[in-house]
């Protein structure tokens, strides 16, 4: 597996959209297939994708809200149970360590189909672990839009 990337990846900007996760994949904006973090705890997350999957994320103009991996029942998608420090979240524990930028993607709608359209780049400035709206305990990660260096 090639190296891991921290940053844009290739040509590919931010409104770029992709129809499916294989793509997201196959162009490395995301790697995983399935799982929303892509990334180590050793290494920190390089990608995050916000998929209308867990009801705590929230997306804003000036920052998002990720709810950490775990917890959910794989049959309803509901929280069901707390959330542990797993390496997934550990690897955004560790982008707010290092300051590492990291790839957001979403799941939107675009021209009448769902979509996964690339955000950018966000560094996560913050994490809590707090009851989420099911009551459960899940880890919240603060990512803001990654500061651009002047020209």
């Amino acid at each position: 597996m090639p190296p891991r990337v921290f940053g844009h990846i290739s040509y590919y900007l931010p409104g770029d959209v992709f129809n499916h996760r294989i793509a997201l994949s196959r162009a490395g904006v995301h790697r995983p297939t399935r799982a929303g973090i892509s990334g180590s705890a050793a290494e920190g997350a390089d990608s995050i994708v916000l998929a209308d999957q867990y009801e705590d994320d929230v997306f804003e103009e000036d920052y998002l809200m990720y709810a950490g991996h775990g917890g959910r029942d794989r049959e309803t998608g509901h929280q069901v149970t707390d959330q542990e420090l797993s390496p997934k979240n550990q690897a955004l524990l560790k982008s707010q360590a290092t300051g590492l930028p990291v790839r957001v993607v979403r799941k939107v709608a675009h021209e009448g189909n769902l979509v996964y359209r690339y955000e950018g780049l966000y560094q996560v400035v913050g994490a809590t672990f707090e009851a989420g709206k099911s009551g459960f305990k899940v880890w919240k990660f603060r990512l803001v839009p990654f500061p651009v260096a002047p020209a």
